[in-house]
């Protein structure tokens, strides 16, 4: 059974930022992904619903591949 850890890169941008503001933050985001390189998924997030902690580890159990927990569940 698979046990290995799942990392996830999450960008928050609200909802009201201007667009020159979304821009900036790839910079910002490509200086953190040469230092955290290991992540299963990455997340670009405007909506407080998606950083909910099941919406999150349902996707990251997505990205995943294969899911041997669903025997159990």
């Amino acid at each position: 059974m698979s046990k290995r850890s799942k990392f996830a890169l999450i960008t928050w941008i609200g909802e009201n930022v201007s667009g020159l503001q979304r821009a900036k933050t790839g910079t910002d985001k490509t200086l953190v992904k040469e230092v955290v390189q290991n992540f299963a998924k990455e997340f670009v997030i405007s909506d407080r619903k998606e950083l909910e902690e099941d919406f999150i580890k349902s996707e990251l159990k997505k990205a995943g591949g294969a899911n041997y927990d669903a025997q159990t569940e």
